[in-house]
């Protein structure tokens, strides 16, 4: 069937049909088709659009193909193998065919007061408002695996890098709830593009609204929609929050990732500061020795997918006029690619971290080298008075006088401090110990322990209050109430 024949006088070349179907790709789409389906055909009803006994046959059809899907018995969804031909142009008209063989002509009043393009609008934006409080929930996991880790090892003081090269000394904890910090603020991201996901467009029909009656509020409303894209020209030909989902998606991927290098590097023989388990390494199919960090380097491999899907569907949509155009169908791929690998990447890692385990004895050999302890020098001059550019100046001499001498800032002798600043007194011990120039931090949010035990305290509380993952009803199951 083609819901156009009437105007056309041959078929549409077998060819043309296969390279136009999206069916192979928005078939994903059926349980948003059906729902949004099931919600215009009660609002078709209530407004005596069309006959109540046709509704309640429709109704009871659409239900009756949704459960064709769940049990997998939608052979009709499916791609013909073989001839390249497709059951239909894309999963709107493979459900609606299927309704009317069903139904008859009660089905074929189904589309009433409705466009495809509309029609596809609502769909994806049910799918993403379930998938963005899958990806919410998958951020959550991650980062409760690393505020487990950040407390496992809250006593471990580490090497913090600037440059990748060694800078000051912090807590292991410190560093980890660094990216708690960061993946919250994605979370936050992909909650905020929600709001603006979760408007209906049905009702812009193709792009100049309908003259029927219809009750554009009432169906938002029963999907759970806090309104309407208000614009009947914006609601079929803009896809900004699909480009925004992605973009989160790829900030979201670009933390991951820069996490991903961090494993990388530091279960390297070179660093050899953490383990990642069996479980989520792979060996070498001719090296017996080899222990690679695969998933990790897969988490930064597929942030380029991510990347890329975001620069494709912004380019899809950077020279459109208005209202709807076809290349609009090409949003599927990317959204669905996105969405299933930011998903994907973040179970991953967070089921990963659980399994890194730190040596602390590593840890420990390293903070007395490569003179982490120089700025703490120079704040100590500071707080005695002597202004911080002259005292960085003289802890830089120090340092050089270390590096000549092959000595560490500890084992340098007194007199060589003396000699270089008067302000330096015995009490220089105190900034020379790497676990005590800790205690020594003062402003908020920084490495002391004291700070360190505050932010595991409150991200304690924000991840264990919220073990409930915001999760809609079960996509497909029909008119949601409002969320």
């Amino acid at each position: 069937m083609k819901e156009w024949k009437g105007r056309f006088r041959e078929p549409l070349d077998p060819r043309a049909l296969a390279f136009s179907s999206s069916l192979g790709v928005d078939k994903r789409l059926a349980r948003d088709d059906i729902q949004g389906s099931l919600a215009h055909v009660a609002m078709l009803a209530a407004r005596r659009i069309i006959p109540a006994a046709d509704a309640k046959k429709i109704t009871l059809a659409l239900k009756t193909i949704l459960r064709e899907i769940e049990t997998g018995r939608a052979g009709w969804l499916e791609v013909s193998s073989g001839s390249g031909r497709f059951v239909a142009e894309d999963v709107h008209m493979a459900i609606e065919q299927r309704l009317i063989e069903k139904t008859g002509k009660a089905g074929a009043r189904l589309h009433t007061a409705r466009s495809r393009n509309d029609q596809v609008a609502l769909d994806v934006r049910l799918y993403l408002r379930a998938t963005i409080d899958q990806v919410a929930g998958n951020i959550r996991d991650a980062q409760r695996s690393l505020l487990a880790m950040a407390g496992r090892y809250h006593d471990v003081v580490m090497p913090g890098y600037t440059h990748l090269q060694r800078a000051q000394p912090v807590l292991l904890a410190h560093h980890l709830l660094a990216y708690v910090e960061m993946f919250d603020r994605d979370r936050a991201r992909f909650l905020d593009c929600r709001k603006r996901v979760n408007r209906s467009p049905l009702g812009g029909a193709a792009l100049a609204g309908t003259s029927f009656p219809i009750d554009r509020m009432g169906v938002a409303r029963l999907l759970g929609f806090a309104g309407v894209v208000e614009n009947s020209i914006d609601a079929v030909s803009d896809r900004d929050v699909l480009i925004e989902f992605i973009g989160a998606a790829a900030i979201t991927m670009m933390h991951a990732s820069r996490l991903a290098e961090e494993l990388v590097l530091w279960t390297s023989r070179e660093w050899r500061f953490a383990s990642v388990g069996d479980a989520f390494t792979t060996g070498s199919s001719i090296m017996p020795q080899k222990k690679n960090p695969d998933m990790a380097e897969l988490i930064r491999g597929k942030t380029g997918r991510v990347y890329g899907d975001l620069m494709a569907l912004l380019t899809v949509m950077k020279g459109l006029p208005l209202a709807y155009n076809r290349d609009m169908q090409e949003d599927k791929e990317p959204l669905f690619d996105a969405a299933d690998t930011v998903s994907a990447s973040l179970d991953i890692l967070a089921r990963m971290l659980m399994t890194v385990t730190f040596d602390r004895g590593r840890f420990e050999q390293e903070l007395d080298a490569d003179f982490l302890l120089a700025t703490e020098l120079a704040d100590y001059l500071a707080r005695k008075g002597v202004p911080f550019r002259e005292a960085h100046a003289v802890v830089g001499e120090i340092v050089a006088l270390c590096q000549e001498n092959r000595c560490s800032l500890s084992e340098l002798p007194f007199s060589e401090y003396a000699r270089r600043s008067k302000a330096f007194g015995r009490d220089i011990a105190e900034v020379l110990n790497a676990r005590a120039s800790l205690a020594l931090k003062r402003s908020e949010g920084s490495t002391a322990p004291s700070e360190v035990s505050r932010a595991m305290r409150k991200w304690q509380k924000v991840l264990g209050g919220d073990r409930n993952r915001p999760r809609t009803s079960p996509r497909g199951a029909g008119p949601r109430k409002r969320q």
